[in-house]
Protein backbone atom coordinates (compact mmCIF):
# COMPACT_ATOMS: atom_id res chain seq x y z
CA UNK A 1 0.00 0.00 0.00
CA UNK A 2 3.11 2.43 1.15
CA UNK A 3 4.37 1.84 -2.35
CA UNK A 4 1.14 3.62 -3.99
CA UNK A 5 1.49 7.24 -4.60
CA UNK A 6 -1.41 9.57 -3.07
CA UNK A 7 -3.51 9.92 -6.54
CA UNK A 8 -3.26 5.97 -6.48
CA UNK A 9 -4.42 5.67 -3.03
CA UNK A 10 -7.28 8.00 -3.61
CA UNK A 11 -9.04 6.10 -6.33
CA UNK A 12 -7.90 2.84 -4.42
CA UNK A 13 -10.10 4.35 -1.50
CA UNK A 14 -13.28 5.72 -3.99
CA UNK A 15 -13.01 2.07 -5.64
CA UNK A 16 -13.99 0.49 -1.96
CA UNK A 17 -10.27 -1.88 -3.16
CA UNK A 18 -9.14 -1.13 0.81
CA UNK A 19 -10.59 1.19 3.33
CA UNK A 20 -8.91 4.18 5.09
CA UNK A 21 -8.89 1.84 8.53
CA UNK A 22 -6.64 -0.53 6.96
CA UNK A 23 -4.45 2.61 4.86
CA UNK A 24 -3.99 3.88 8.36
CA UNK A 25 -3.00 0.81 10.49
CA UNK A 26 -0.48 -0.22 7.64
CA UNK A 27 1.10 3.44 7.90
CA UNK A 28 0.97 3.26 11.74
CA UNK A 29 2.85 0.25 11.67
CA UNK A 30 5.29 1.34 9.27
CA UNK A 31 6.36 4.29 11.44
CA UNK A 32 6.40 2.00 14.72
CA UNK A 33 8.60 -0.05 13.00
CA UNK A 34 11.08 2.42 10.77
CA UNK A 35 10.74 5.83 12.88
CA UNK A 36 13.28 4.94 15.13
CA UNK A 37 16.01 5.11 12.03
CA UNK A 38 14.62 8.54 10.66
CA UNK A 39 13.25 10.40 13.87
CA UNK A 40 10.78 12.01 11.33
CA UNK A 41 8.01 12.29 13.67
CA UNK A 42 7.38 13.83 17.17
CA UNK A 43 4.16 13.05 17.86
CA UNK A 44 1.99 10.30 16.51
CA UNK A 45 -1.54 10.67 17.29
CA UNK A 46 -2.51 7.03 16.51
CA UNK A 47 -5.90 6.58 18.57
CA UNK A 48 -7.79 9.82 16.88
CA UNK A 49 -5.73 8.52 13.17
CA UNK A 50 -7.87 5.56 13.56
CA UNK A 51 -11.23 7.49 14.77
CA UNK A 52 -10.52 9.76 11.69
CA UNK A 53 -10.38 6.97 9.02
CA UNK A 54 -13.30 5.15 10.52
CA UNK A 55 -15.29 8.30 9.94
CA UNK A 56 -13.89 8.39 6.28
CA UNK A 57 -14.89 4.96 5.38
CA UNK A 58 -18.35 5.68 6.69
CA UNK A 59 -17.78 9.15 4.64
CA UNK A 60 -16.99 7.36 1.37
CA UNK A 61 -19.43 4.36 1.51
CA UNK A 62 -22.12 7.46 2.10
CA UNK A 63 -20.89 8.91 -1.29
CA UNK A 64 -19.86 11.91 -0.01
CA UNK A 65 -15.72 11.51 -0.50
CA UNK A 66 -13.37 14.24 -1.31
CA UNK A 67 -10.09 13.24 -3.15
CA UNK A 68 -8.09 13.06 0.19
CA UNK A 69 -11.04 11.27 2.09
CA UNK A 70 -9.14 8.66 3.80
CA UNK A 71 -5.75 9.64 2.96
CA UNK A 72 -3.43 9.61 6.03
CA UNK A 73 -1.34 12.55 5.99
CA UNK A 74 1.33 14.49 8.22
CA UNK A 75 1.56 17.81 9.19
CA UNK A 76 4.69 19.73 9.89
CA UNK A 77 4.74 20.60 13.70
CA UNK A 78 4.11 24.20 13.09
CA UNK A 79 0.85 23.94 12.39
CA UNK A 80 -1.63 24.17 15.67
CA UNK A 81 -3.71 21.02 15.58
CA UNK A 82 -6.11 21.38 18.51
CA UNK A 83 -5.70 19.26 21.84
CA UNK A 84 -2.48 17.92 20.39
CA UNK A 85 0.97 19.41 20.98
CA UNK A 86 2.91 21.56 18.82
CA UNK A 87 5.75 21.73 19.93
CA UNK A 88 7.77 23.37 16.90
CA UNK A 89 10.73 21.06 17.60
CA UNK A 90 11.45 23.41 20.48
CA UNK A 91 11.79 22.88 24.50
CA UNK A 92 10.29 25.71 24.53
CA UNK A 93 6.80 24.82 23.32
CA UNK A 94 7.53 20.98 24.34
CA UNK A 95 4.53 20.67 27.01
CA UNK A 96 2.65 23.32 25.11
CA UNK A 97 -1.21 21.84 23.54
CA UNK A 98 -2.92 23.71 21.17
CA UNK A 99 -6.48 25.17 21.59
CA UNK A 100 -7.17 25.71 18.26
CA UNK A 101 -6.88 24.11 14.76
CA UNK A 102 -4.89 26.00 11.81
CA UNK A 103 -6.79 27.26 8.76
CA UNK A 104 -4.20 24.36 6.88
CA UNK A 105 -5.35 21.33 9.20
CA UNK A 106 -8.48 22.11 9.80
CA UNK A 107 -8.97 22.39 6.00
CA UNK A 108 -7.95 18.75 6.05
CA UNK A 109 -9.65 17.61 8.23
CA UNK A 110 -13.01 18.96 6.62
CA UNK A 111 -11.57 17.27 3.33
CA UNK A 112 -11.85 13.92 5.63
CA UNK A 113 -8.18 13.53 5.11
CA UNK A 114 -6.70 11.37 8.29
CA UNK A 115 -3.76 13.01 10.59
CA UNK A 116 -0.70 10.77 11.59
CA UNK A 117 0.78 12.84 13.44
CA UNK A 118 3.42 15.85 14.07
CA UNK A 119 6.72 15.86 11.90
CA UNK A 120 10.22 16.96 13.27
CA UNK A 121 11.59 20.50 12.43
CA UNK A 122 14.20 22.75 13.19
CA UNK A 123 13.55 24.68 15.88
CA UNK A 124 11.27 27.41 14.96
CA UNK A 125 12.21 26.35 11.22
CA UNK A 126 15.13 28.32 11.53
CA UNK A 127 17.43 25.79 9.51
CA UNK A 128 18.38 23.93 6.34
CA UNK A 129 19.14 20.34 7.32
CA UNK A 130 16.63 19.49 10.39
CA UNK A 131 19.86 19.21 13.15
CA UNK A 132 18.21 22.07 15.51
CA UNK A 133 15.17 20.20 16.69
CA UNK A 134 15.07 20.19 20.17
CA UNK A 135 13.83 16.62 19.78
CA UNK A 136 17.10 15.79 17.67
CA UNK A 137 17.59 14.95 14.15
CA UNK A 138 16.04 13.56 11.25
CA UNK A 139 17.98 11.36 8.69
CA UNK A 140 17.58 11.36 5.47
CA UNK A 141 16.34 7.55 4.37
CA UNK A 142 18.41 7.65 1.33
CA UNK A 143 21.46 7.31 3.98
CA UNK A 144 20.79 8.09 7.74
CA UNK A 145 24.27 9.69 7.79
CA UNK A 146 22.48 12.36 5.82
CA UNK A 147 20.60 15.11 6.48
CA UNK A 148 17.03 15.14 5.02
CA UNK A 149 17.44 19.03 4.19
CA UNK A 150 15.23 21.54 7.02
CA UNK A 151 13.53 23.08 8.33
CA UNK A 152 10.83 20.69 6.76
CA UNK A 153 12.90 17.78 7.07
CA UNK A 154 10.56 15.45 9.08
CA UNK A 155 8.36 16.20 6.48
CA UNK A 156 10.63 14.85 3.67
CA UNK A 157 11.70 11.86 5.34
CA UNK A 158 8.40 10.83 6.47
CA UNK A 159 6.90 11.24 2.93
CA UNK A 160 10.50 9.77 1.57
CA UNK A 161 10.63 6.78 3.81
CA UNK A 162 6.85 5.77 3.22
CA UNK A 163 5.56 6.76 6.55
CA UNK A 164 2.82 8.62 5.34
CA UNK A 165 1.36 9.22 1.81
CA UNK A 166 2.08 13.01 1.64
CA UNK A 167 2.82 15.88 4.34
CA UNK A 168 2.35 20.03 4.87
CA UNK A 169 5.46 22.04 4.86
CA UNK A 170 6.74 25.88 5.28
CA UNK A 171 8.81 27.07 3.45
CA UNK A 172 10.28 30.62 4.28
CA UNK A 173 13.71 30.38 2.79
CA UNK A 174 13.51 27.17 0.70
CA UNK A 175 12.26 25.22 3.71
CA UNK A 176 10.36 23.01 1.77
CA UNK A 177 11.83 22.65 -1.84
CA UNK A 178 15.53 22.07 -0.37
CA UNK A 179 14.24 18.93 1.53
CA UNK A 180 12.31 17.84 -1.44
CA UNK A 181 15.46 18.02 -3.49
CA UNK A 182 17.40 16.20 -0.82
CA UNK A 183 14.88 13.12 -0.71
CA UNK A 184 13.35 12.80 -4.47
CA UNK A 185 10.68 14.35 -3.45
CA UNK A 186 7.93 17.26 -5.09
CA UNK A 187 7.69 19.82 -3.18
CA UNK A 188 5.62 22.85 -3.72
CA UNK A 189 5.97 26.95 -2.18
CA UNK A 190 2.75 28.73 -3.34
CA UNK A 191 2.66 32.26 -3.74
CA UNK A 192 2.87 34.27 -0.78
CA UNK A 193 -0.71 34.67 0.59
CA UNK A 194 -2.16 31.72 -1.18
CA UNK A 195 -1.99 29.44 1.76
CA UNK A 196 -3.44 30.66 5.07
CA UNK A 197 -1.00 31.34 7.54
CA UNK A 198 -3.39 31.56 10.21
CA UNK A 199 -2.61 29.07 13.28
CA UNK A 200 1.39 28.48 11.52
CA UNK A 201 3.86 29.70 14.25
CA UNK A 202 5.04 32.36 12.76
CA UNK A 203 9.46 32.80 12.49
CA UNK A 204 9.33 35.39 9.59
CA UNK A 205 5.53 36.54 8.77
CA UNK A 206 6.47 38.45 5.35
CA UNK A 207 8.31 35.29 3.85
CA UNK A 208 6.68 31.92 5.38
CA UNK A 209 4.46 30.20 3.56
CA UNK A 210 3.03 26.66 3.93
CA UNK A 211 2.86 24.10 1.22
CA UNK A 212 2.47 20.21 0.44
CA UNK A 213 5.50 17.70 -0.09
CA UNK A 214 4.59 14.45 -1.97
CA UNK A 215 6.04 12.36 -4.69
CA UNK A 216 4.63 13.92 -7.49
CA UNK A 217 3.50 16.89 -8.74
CA UNK A 218 -0.20 15.31 -9.26
CA UNK A 219 -0.22 14.72 -5.55
CA UNK A 220 1.16 18.10 -4.59
CA UNK A 221 -1.63 19.56 -6.88
CA UNK A 222 -4.00 17.35 -4.89
CA UNK A 223 -2.70 18.63 -1.85
CA UNK A 224 -2.75 22.67 -2.93
CA UNK A 225 -6.72 22.03 -4.11
CA UNK A 226 -7.12 21.81 -0.11
CA UNK A 227 -4.73 24.19 1.36
CA UNK A 228 -5.30 27.14 -1.07
CA UNK A 229 -7.55 29.74 -0.59
CA UNK A 230 -8.52 32.88 0.77
CA UNK A 231 -8.99 33.13 4.66
CA UNK A 232 -10.14 35.89 6.18
CA UNK A 233 -8.55 35.58 9.51
CA UNK A 234 -5.52 35.37 7.60
CA UNK A 235 -4.78 39.67 7.04
CA UNK A 236 -1.63 38.67 4.09
CA UNK A 237 -4.23 36.07 2.55
CA UNK A 238 -4.94 37.00 -1.02
CA UNK A 239 -8.71 36.66 -2.00
CA UNK A 240 -8.03 35.24 -5.46
CA UNK A 241 -10.21 32.25 -6.63
CA UNK A 242 -8.19 28.99 -6.46
CA UNK A 243 -8.45 27.11 -9.79
CA UNK A 244 -8.63 23.30 -9.94
CA UNK A 245 -4.65 22.31 -10.26
CA UNK A 246 -5.13 19.00 -11.76
CA UNK A 247 -6.82 20.02 -14.64
CA UNK A 248 -3.93 21.22 -16.73
CA UNK A 249 -1.64 18.76 -15.71
CA UNK A 250 -1.78 17.15 -18.54
CA UNK A 251 -1.29 19.94 -21.39
CA UNK A 252 1.22 20.18 -23.73
CA UNK A 253 4.31 21.80 -22.88
CA UNK A 254 5.17 23.13 -26.50
CA UNK A 255 6.10 26.54 -26.41
CA UNK A 256 6.94 27.30 -22.70
CA UNK A 257 10.05 29.75 -22.59
CA UNK A 258 12.23 28.60 -20.06
CA UNK A 259 14.60 30.83 -18.30
CA UNK A 260 18.46 29.50 -16.95
CA UNK A 261 19.88 32.22 -14.51
CA UNK A 262 23.16 32.33 -15.39
CA UNK A 263 24.10 33.53 -11.73
CA UNK A 264 22.53 29.92 -10.67
CA UNK A 265 24.59 27.96 -12.61
CA UNK A 266 28.27 29.63 -11.51
CA UNK A 267 31.17 28.32 -9.42
CA UNK A 268 30.13 26.57 -6.21
CA UNK A 269 27.18 24.65 -8.01
CA UNK A 270 27.98 20.60 -7.55
CA UNK A 271 28.93 19.03 -11.32
CA UNK A 272 26.85 16.40 -10.91
CA UNK A 273 23.90 18.46 -9.77
CA UNK A 274 25.03 20.71 -12.61
CA UNK A 275 24.53 17.72 -14.96
CA UNK A 276 21.70 16.43 -14.11
CA UNK A 277 19.87 19.52 -15.22
CA UNK A 278 21.48 20.15 -18.12
CA UNK A 279 19.91 16.69 -18.91
CA UNK A 280 16.63 17.73 -17.61
CA UNK A 281 16.62 20.87 -19.81
CA UNK A 282 16.92 18.45 -23.01
CA UNK A 283 13.85 16.10 -21.82
CA UNK A 284 11.59 19.86 -21.15
CA UNK A 285 13.07 20.88 -25.52
CA UNK A 286 11.86 17.40 -25.91
CA UNK A 287 8.79 18.09 -24.91
CA UNK A 288 8.28 21.11 -26.98
CA UNK A 289 9.91 23.64 -24.24
CA UNK A 290 12.13 27.23 -25.44
CA UNK A 291 15.43 27.27 -23.53
CA UNK A 292 17.39 30.62 -22.83
CA UNK A 293 20.28 32.30 -20.43
CA UNK A 294 18.52 34.68 -18.24
CA UNK A 295 20.18 37.23 -15.91
CA UNK A 296 18.88 37.95 -12.44
CA UNK A 297 21.51 40.65 -11.15
CA UNK A 298 21.03 40.42 -7.86
CA UNK A 299 21.10 37.65 -6.94
CA UNK A 300 24.12 37.02 -5.27
CA UNK A 301 22.48 39.89 -2.51
CA UNK A 302 19.81 36.84 -1.46
CA UNK A 303 21.60 35.34 1.03
CA UNK A 304 22.79 39.05 3.29
CA UNK A 305 19.16 40.49 2.52
CA UNK A 306 17.20 37.69 3.73
CA UNK A 307 19.84 36.79 7.02
CA UNK A 308 18.57 40.38 7.83
CA UNK A 309 14.68 40.24 7.35
CA UNK A 310 13.73 37.20 8.55
CA UNK A 311 15.91 37.11 11.91
CA UNK A 312 14.40 40.80 12.65
CA UNK A 313 11.14 39.22 11.97
CA UNK A 314 12.04 36.72 14.21
CA UNK A 315 13.12 38.53 16.99
CA UNK A 316 9.75 40.41 16.94
CA UNK A 317 7.37 37.23 16.63
CA UNK A 318 8.85 34.96 19.13
CA UNK A 319 9.61 37.99 22.16
CA UNK A 320 5.69 36.18 22.62
CA UNK A 321 7.67 33.43 24.24
CA UNK A 322 8.19 34.55 27.46
CA UNK A 323 7.50 32.39 29.91
CA UNK A 324 4.41 34.20 31.45
CA UNK A 325 1.33 33.09 29.04
CA UNK A 326 2.47 29.45 27.41
CA UNK A 327 4.94 27.30 27.09
CA UNK A 328 8.51 26.56 29.11
CA UNK A 329 8.92 28.38 31.93
CA UNK A 330 12.16 28.05 34.32
CA UNK A 331 12.25 26.68 37.53
CA UNK A 332 12.02 29.44 40.40
CA UNK A 333 12.65 32.39 39.22
CA UNK A 334 13.74 35.31 41.90
CA UNK A 335 11.83 37.80 40.13
CA UNK A 336 9.89 38.96 36.91
CA UNK A 337 13.31 39.90 34.94
CA UNK A 338 14.41 36.85 35.53
CA UNK A 339 11.34 34.99 34.66
CA UNK A 340 11.97 36.47 31.14
CA UNK A 341 16.18 35.80 31.09
CA UNK A 342 16.34 32.51 32.21
CA UNK A 343 12.98 31.10 30.70
CA UNK A 344 14.17 32.20 27.26
CA UNK A 345 17.74 30.94 27.88
CA UNK A 346 16.40 27.55 28.78
CA UNK A 347 13.78 27.14 26.37
CA UNK A 348 15.51 28.31 23.11
CA UNK A 349 18.61 26.22 21.45
CA UNK A 350 21.64 28.23 20.24
CA UNK A 351 20.42 28.31 16.47
CA UNK A 352 16.88 30.32 17.58
CA UNK A 353 18.80 32.36 20.01
CA UNK A 354 21.47 33.51 17.13
CA UNK A 355 19.11 34.61 14.66
CA UNK A 356 17.09 36.02 17.90
CA UNK A 357 19.99 38.40 18.35
CA UNK A 358 21.33 39.33 14.97
CA UNK A 359 17.20 40.25 14.50
CA UNK A 360 17.45 42.42 17.85
CA UNK A 361 20.73 44.06 16.85
CA UNK A 362 19.41 45.16 12.98
CA UNK A 363 16.40 46.63 14.34
CA UNK A 364 17.88 48.63 17.36
CA UNK A 365 18.20 52.17 17.31
CA UNK A 366 21.04 53.32 15.21
CA UNK A 367 20.83 50.53 12.87
CA UNK A 368 17.55 49.69 11.72
CA UNK A 369 18.37 52.26 9.13
CA UNK A 370 21.43 50.53 7.94
CA UNK A 371 20.62 46.78 7.91
CA UNK A 372 16.90 46.22 8.19
CA UNK A 373 15.90 49.03 5.67
CA UNK A 374 18.99 48.47 2.78
CA UNK A 375 17.68 45.14 2.86
CA UNK A 376 13.93 45.65 2.37
CA UNK A 377 15.87 47.78 -1.00
CA UNK A 378 17.64 44.75 -2.06
CA UNK A 379 14.44 42.72 -1.77
CA UNK A 380 12.42 45.04 -4.19
CA UNK A 381 15.57 44.94 -6.29
CA UNK A 382 15.44 41.08 -6.33
CA UNK A 383 11.67 41.34 -6.75
CA UNK A 384 12.31 43.35 -9.38
CA UNK A 385 14.77 40.97 -11.67
CA UNK A 386 12.38 38.29 -11.50
CA UNK A 387 9.33 40.47 -13.25
CA UNK A 388 12.00 41.42 -15.79
CA UNK A 389 12.89 38.43 -16.37
CA UNK A 390 9.03 36.93 -17.07
CA UNK A 391 8.78 38.88 -19.47
CA UNK A 392 10.95 37.47 -21.37
CA UNK A 393 10.03 33.31 -20.58
CA UNK A 394 7.54 32.02 -18.49
CA UNK A 395 9.53 30.08 -15.82
CA UNK A 396 12.65 30.15 -14.55
CA UNK A 397 14.52 26.80 -13.65
CA UNK A 398 17.27 26.44 -11.72
CA UNK A 399 18.92 23.74 -8.43
CA UNK A 400 17.57 23.65 -5.59
CA UNK A 401 20.84 22.99 -3.66
CA UNK A 402 24.28 23.55 -4.73
CA UNK A 403 25.17 20.09 -3.20
CA UNK A 404 23.44 16.70 -2.37
CA UNK A 405 22.76 16.02 0.96
CA UNK A 406 25.40 16.82 3.37
CA UNK A 407 26.17 14.87 6.42
CA UNK A 408 25.19 15.36 9.84
CA UNK A 409 27.00 17.39 12.19
CA UNK A 410 28.94 18.28 8.80
CA UNK A 411 27.85 22.28 8.70
CA UNK A 412 26.65 22.54 12.83
CA UNK A 413 29.62 24.28 13.76
CA UNK A 414 29.47 26.93 10.72
CA UNK A 415 26.39 28.17 10.33
CA UNK A 416 27.31 30.62 7.49
CA UNK A 417 28.15 27.57 5.24
CA UNK A 418 24.70 26.14 5.99
CA UNK A 419 23.18 28.91 5.52
CA UNK A 420 24.69 29.11 2.36
CA UNK A 421 23.19 26.15 1.17
CA UNK A 422 19.78 28.32 0.77
CA UNK A 423 21.55 30.14 -2.12
CA UNK A 424 18.90 29.22 -5.27
CA UNK A 425 15.82 29.05 -2.77
CA UNK A 426 16.20 32.31 -0.83
CA UNK A 427 15.74 34.43 -3.93
CA UNK A 428 11.51 33.12 -4.30
CA UNK A 429 10.94 33.88 -1.01
CA UNK A 430 12.06 37.39 -0.88
CA UNK A 431 10.22 37.94 -4.12
CA UNK A 432 7.32 36.75 -2.93
CA UNK A 433 7.11 34.15 -6.28
CA UNK A 434 6.04 30.28 -6.59
CA UNK A 435 8.50 27.58 -6.71
CA UNK A 436 8.41 23.72 -7.31
CA UNK A 437 11.18 21.41 -6.59
CA UNK A 438 11.41 17.98 -7.92
CA UNK A 439 13.83 15.21 -8.50
CA UNK A 440 16.65 15.00 -11.55
CA UNK A 441 18.80 12.54 -11.18
CA UNK A 442 20.73 10.56 -8.55
CA UNK A 443 24.62 10.70 -7.62
CA UNK A 444 26.03 8.09 -6.01
CA UNK A 445 22.76 7.06 -4.38
CA UNK A 446 22.04 10.26 -3.34
CA UNK A 447 19.01 12.24 -4.87
CA UNK A 448 19.47 15.27 -6.71
CA UNK A 449 17.33 18.47 -7.53
CA UNK A 450 16.03 21.09 -9.46
CA UNK A 451 13.26 23.88 -8.47
CA UNK A 452 10.65 25.24 -11.31
CA UNK A 453 10.02 29.36 -10.23
CA UNK A 454 7.35 30.94 -11.55
CA UNK A 455 5.49 34.48 -12.13
CA UNK A 456 2.61 34.93 -9.16
CA UNK A 457 -0.21 32.49 -8.85
CA UNK A 458 1.30 30.79 -11.80
CA UNK A 459 0.77 26.99 -9.12
CA UNK A 460 -1.32 25.54 -11.57
CA UNK A 461 1.25 26.26 -14.64
CA UNK A 462 4.55 24.99 -12.72
CA UNK A 463 2.42 21.12 -11.31
CA UNK A 464 1.97 20.84 -15.14
CA UNK A 465 5.26 21.38 -16.27
CA UNK A 466 6.53 18.87 -13.67
CA UNK A 467 4.22 16.50 -13.98
CA UNK A 468 4.87 16.34 -17.97
CA UNK A 469 8.60 16.04 -17.06
CA UNK A 470 7.15 13.11 -14.50
CA UNK A 471 5.92 11.37 -17.34
CA UNK A 472 9.27 10.85 -18.70
CA UNK A 473 11.48 10.40 -16.28
CA UNK A 474 11.42 7.78 -13.17
CA UNK A 475 13.47 9.68 -10.77
CA UNK A 476 10.04 9.87 -9.08
CA UNK A 477 9.19 6.77 -8.94
CA UNK A 478 12.56 5.63 -7.27
CA UNK A 479 12.44 4.54 -3.02
CA UNK A 480 15.45 4.54 -0.62
CA UNK A 481 16.55 0.71 0.32
CA UNK A 482 14.37 -0.47 3.38
CA UNK A 483 11.70 1.82 2.77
Amino acid sequence: MHEKTLAELSKALQNKTLSSVELTQHYLKRIEQLDDQLNSYITVTAESALEQAAAADARIAAGNATALTGIPLAHKDLFCTQGQRTSCGSKMLDNFVSPYESTVTQRFLDAGAVSLGKTNLDEFAMGSSTESSFYGPTRNPWDTDRVPGGSSGGSAAAVAGRLCAAATGTDTGGSIRQPAGFTALTGLKPTYGRVSRWGMVAYASSLDQGGPMARTAEDCALMLQVMAGFDAKDSTSVDQPVPDYSAGLNDSLKGLRIGLPKEYFAAGLDAATADAISAAVKQFQALGAEVKEISLPNAELAIPAYYVIAPAEASSNLSRFDGVRFGYRCDNPADLTDLYKRSRAEGFGAEVKRRIMVGTYALSAGYYDAYYLKAQKIRRLIKNDFMAAYEQVDVILCPTSPTPAFKIGEKIDDPVSLYLTDIYTITANLAGVPGVALPAGFANGLPLGMQLLGPYFSEARLLNIAHQYQQVTDWHQRAPAGY
